[in-house]
């Protein structure tokens, strides 16, 4: 079994090598038929395991594979901008921050998508350019929100809009390979046009808003703001909000906007944006000057200003913290609730991965003297005496027929004929030769 493990762990390891070999031809300018030369040449290291698989498969499925390849390799270097250093990267980075921060969110899942593509941009700096790894349970932490709405956002907003590319699944410890698309097609992206108002769905089904000349101005927020905020308690659904952090970021980027600067800057409606405001304001982390708005202070840490003692009934109590907010609206705890979640199944995960890995079935025992014992589990290849004929084939137990792709081999296991195992002599010589020396170095 732990030769099996093994061999897949080297095959992937392999396809990767091949597969970034693949991406450095054809940014060169290469095609196929060069990266095929290249690979399948005996003393290219980096094409052994091209090499291994046309002595395994054969010549033609080898080359079918290297083709496979190479389309993949070319259309993520077609749809990829290509980051020359790690300056370079830092660049582009904060040119598609500055982007993110310019693109009106228009609604609930709208500025729910920001705070998730916020925080693929976090992980993105972290790993030092657009190329990255995530999983979805670590993204949602991070953003905030259950992996119900992520998928949601994952698959109504940012794929389609091109912000977002899984490049790769994740499996096992492993989290999802994801690209961070610079060159997308979201930016400056209208909305559809296809229904008109009288219809009861807005024409943007996505963000499930209309679009109106209010929110339709040039947004401006400082997403770095919303990044570090969004993962509180405070800021959930049914706590302040994701309105809150867009007038938040706004806020925060230029002091002193009006109502009607704010509906543009952070992409909410005049509804929104006057109750978020209200709200802001009852815990002192807002302050009015006639017709503007601004931040307390101390807002940022979530510590708001005692009311004005003009006011002769104060409307709330200035908050002292996010984590005294979240207490108030009742919301303390979520994040912490969705880590261990999260975690119960990381571990149900891993222990279903180990199982899978060691292909273990669940044991039988039984108690005789107070001794348990286990029952022997048969095997799986192993086929019954009254599926076996005289002629060594395989009787189908539904017709009792012989089966024409299966025998049976000497030792009682099935052994399956199909069309792709009828390899030549040589090539049937030089696997055995390959598995031979796998077998002897495993040993």
């Amino acid at each position: 079994m732990a030769l099996r493990s093994d061999r897949q762990g080297a095959a992937e390891h392999g396809h990767r090598i091949t597969a970034a070999i693949a991406c450095h031809v054809a940014r060169a300018g290469g095609t196929v038929d060069e990266l095929t030369r290249l690979l399948l040449h005996p003393e290219h290291e980096g094409g052994r395991h091209a090499r291994h698989l046309a002595l395994r498969s054969g010549q033609p499925r080898a080359l079918d594979y290297l083709r496979r390849v190479w389309a993949s390799a070319s259309a993520a270097v077609h749809d990829s901008t290509r980051v020359e250093s790690r300056h370079h990267a830092y660049e582009v980075l904060a040119a598609l921050r500055d982007r993110i921060e310019t693109t009106p969110w228009r609604g609930t899942r709208g500025r729910t998508a920001l705070r998730v593509l916020r925080a693929h941009l976090n992980f993105a700096e972290i790993a030092g350019g657009p190329l990255h790894h995530a999983s979805e349970r670590q993204t949602a932490e991070e953003a905030g929100i259950s992996r119900t709405t992520l998928r949601a956002v994952y698959e109504l907003v940012l794929k389609p809009r091109g912000w977002l590319r899984r490049l790769r699944v994740g499996h096992g410890r492993e989290g999802s390979t994801w690209y961070l698309d610079f060159d997308n097609r979201a930016y400056g992206m209208s909305s559809s046009t296809s229904r008109v108002r009288t219809t009861q769905f807005p024409p943007d089904l996505a963000l499930e808003e209309w679009p109106t000349p209010e929110t339709g101005a040039a947004a401006d927020i400082d997403s770095t703001v919303i990044g570090r905020l969004m993962g509180h308690d405070a800021f959930t659904l049914h706590g302040l909000g994701s309105s809150a952090l867009m007038i938040i970021g706004a806020l925060h980027l230029y002091s002193g906007q009006t109502v009607e600067e704010l509906v543009g800057s952070s992409s909410v409606s005049r509804a929104t944006a006057y109750r978020t405001l209200r709200r802001l304001a009852l815990h002192g982390l807002v302050r009015q000057d006639g017709q503007t708005w601004a931040l307390t202070p101390q807002a940022l840490q979530g510590i708001g200003l005692p009311p004005d003692a003009s006011e002769p009934r104060p409307k709330g109590l200035p908050a002292q913290g996010w984590d005294a907010l979240a207490h108030a609206y009742g919301t303390a705890g979520t994040a912490a609730q969705r880590k261990a979640l999260h975690m119960a199944e990381r571990a149900v995960y891993r222990q279903a991965l180990e199982r899978l890995t060691e292909h273990c079935s669940r044991a039988v025992v039984i108690v005789r003297d107070g001794r348990t014992v286990l029952v022997p589990a048969p095997r799986a290849d192993e086929i019954p005496a009254h599926w076996c004929s005289p002629d060594g084939s395989v009787l189908d137990p539904t017709t009792g027929r012989p089966a024409a792709d299966w025998r049976v081999a000497t030792d009682g296991r099935l052994i399956l004929i199909t069309p792709a195992d009828q390899r030549s002599y040589d090539e049937l010589a030089a696997a055995h030769a390959q598995a031979l020396s796998e077998w002897e170095s495993a040993a």
